[in-house]
């Protein structure tokens, strides 16, 4: 397996110091204050926004996770990446609340809709699944990409893949504790265009290894590029029974993406992780205004589209090529003595991908943008975290302290959760798939968000009460997964024993499961807000689509022309058309 050459180390060493130099021009004329800090005081352009939402999203999940899931498991992820359109709900439904309220953050959105509780409660929500999912798996992606690129790299006793996580640590740790969203933006709006070229050679060039799409398409099962899967496999009879056995099994068990998860379920962690999740909204408040915000969200839409082919497609083509034996490096690596793909080493596939197919140069400047790409993944998931913990927990109980130190503790706070998430990657390493992983643990904390959230906007009725009965009961039942599930993945000879309650559980779908949290918090949220009294309908003044006024209205309007609704409908027609492809 080729490795880096000189002149690959060459490129990887001029992009660096063209991120470094962008960081350093963007922290120039910076202000130590809470604003500039953590919103990059407000002056952000609608493709900086855009690029920024897309280079944060595009991270660690998707350089190993995605592509490992489009070796073992086709398209059947894809439906993930089309939820582009969470983007545009994003734009033209939440947009003007959010603006509207001058928030710096969607727990304190939370505060002025509900209660100053349901924001706590949201931030530490949201602090526990950053931990759980950003900054474990960026680590751990980063690890990855160093085992397979630099396997000869070690330190003190410690292997490749502990070398470049705490790497890939402690880079993007100081450029996001010193420079903040600004720096954070910037840098990330560069890394999209390269991220996008890059990826998109590899992409190329495998389909020339192959000898084109039609070899591709041959050369796979079709299943391989069918987006909607059937509720249980192949020749399994399904049924209501919990059972696992030969021929026969509980259709809520099928983790094989099936199609009722995808339609159904998978939505609801879409619209919370892309119209109220701190890690990506945080981009859209730092615009100067709703035009910038909206036109911001759409791009990002845009740019999202690009996953399915630039990271399922190379992992779809790495298997082809390992298969069918035209590389002998992929296959020793990832396919087993039964012929079938080595699950585990799937994660390797787009690093894999890298080393073999792209020429000297080439592949050091796609490797410059994969590392730069975990890093940005890491930098928002840091900056997102430091703001949750400055403004809705330190400022909270320390009112009146200057700019200068609300800054410095969101520089500590990065480096807490920094410590918290390494210690959480033996998890990870356990699981079926580092995509998988993280899809799975987002479905168990997402449902009880986006239900007080996308409730709260559209129903004025709905009180605080309600909201943190439904907050409560979500987030517990997640809990109970998690606490299931964690000893599975972390010890191979741990089960439940079959047919009890636990291990029916742990045996369940994990979007089936994500879909009763949300059922469940809604009926609470409706039932507890019901039975108390109801908000004062003056202090959520255009919070609310019952509470908008005739001046909310116009302002939003005039915020927006004719390109923006097109370029909308655009999207939504590329979605549809991927949709139709991807159909077996």
């Amino acid at each position: 397996m080729q490795l880096l050459e000189t002149l690959d180390w060459i490129i990887v060493g001029i992009y660096f110091l063209l991120i470094a130099g962008i960081a350093a021009w963007t922290m120039r004329k910076k202000k130590d204050s809470a604003q500039e800090y953590f919103l990059a005081g407000k002056s952000l352009g609608w493709f900086v926004i855009g690029a920024s939402i897309f280079a944060s999203n595009i991270g660690s999940e998707h350089l190993v996770g995605l592509a490992g899931s489009g070796a073992t498991d086709g398209v059947a992820m894809a439906h993930y990446e089309l939820h582009a359109w969470c983007l545009l709900v994003l734009a033209w439904v939440l947009v003007p609340f959010y603006m509207r309220s001058k928030v710096f953050t969607m727990p304190e959105f939370l505060e002025k809709r509900f209660s100053p509780t349901a924001r706590t409660v949201l931030s530490a929500i949201s602090l526990v699944a950053y931990v759980l999912t950003k900054l474990a798996v960026g680590v751990y992606a980063g690890g990855m990409v160093f085992m397979v690129l630099l396997p000869e790299i070690g330190f003190m006793g410690l292997d490749s893949f502990w070398v470049g996580s705490v790497l890939i640590i402690v880079l993007t740790g100081l450029y996001t504790a010193i420079g903040g969203m600004k720096a954070v933006a910037y840098t990330e709006a560069f890394q999209t265009v390269v991220l996008i070229f890059g990826s998109a050679l590899v992409t190329i060039l495998g389909l020339q290894a192959m000898g084109g799409w039609d070899n591709l398409r041959a050369a796979v099962d079709d299943e391989m590029f069918n987006l909607w899967k059937p509720l249980v496999p192949e020749g399994v009879e399904g049924t209501w029974s919990p059972v696992k056995e030969t021929g026969r099994m509980a259709w809520y068990f099928n983790d094989n993406y099936p199609w009722v998860g995808m339609l159904f379920c998978a939505p609801i962690i879409g619209l919370w992780y892309w119209t109220t999740d701190q890690y990506i909204v945080q981009r859209v408040l730092g615009a100067p205004n709703e035009t910038e915000a909206r036109r911001g969200s759409i791009a990002a839409a845009f740019f999202k589209l690009f996953p399915v082919f630039i990271f399922i497609i190379p992992g779809i083509i790495c298997y082809a090529l390992a298969s069918s034996g035209k590389i002998p490096a992929l296959t020793q690596q990832l396919i087993g003595p039964d012929g079938e793909i080595i699950r585990d080493n799937a994660q390797q596939a787009f690093p894999l991908m890298v080393a073999n197919i792209l020429p000297a140069g080439i592949r050091g400047l796609v490797v410059a943008g994969l590392l730069a790409a975990l890093m940005s993944s890491l930098a928002g998931a840091f900056n997102a975290s430091s703001t949750l913990f400055t403004i809705d927990f330190y400022s909270k109980l320390r009112p009146n302290v200057p700019q200068e130190k609300l800054v410095w503790v969101g520089r500590v706070a990065t480096v807490v959760m920094i410590v918290i998430g390494l210690l959480w990657i033996p998890v990870i390493r356990g699981g079926k798939g580092l995509y998988d992983y993280l899809q799975g643990v987002q479905s168990y904390l997402a449902p009880p968000i986006a239900v007080v959230f996308f409730a709260g906007i559209f129903h004025k009725r709905l009180n605080a009460k309600g909201c943190l009965a439904a907050l409560y009961t979500g987030f517990l039942l997640g809990l109970l997964r998690l606490a299931i599930d964690t000893p599975v993945k972390l010890s191979s000879g741990f089960t439940y024993p079959e047919g009890s309650f636990l291990w029916i559980i742990n045996n369940m779908f994990f979007q089936y499961y994500s879909l009763i949290i949300f059922l469940i918090s809604l009926m609470v949220m409706f039932v507890v807000s019901y039975a108390t009294a109801a908000p004062a309908y003056e202090k959520i003044a255009g919070l609310t689509f019952g509470t908008i006024t005739d001046e909310h209205r116009k302002e939003s309007r005039a915020s927006w022309n004719k390109w923006d609704v097109i370029f909308s409908l655009g999207i939504i027609v590329l979605i549809l058309a991927a949709y139709g492809y991807f159909s077996g």
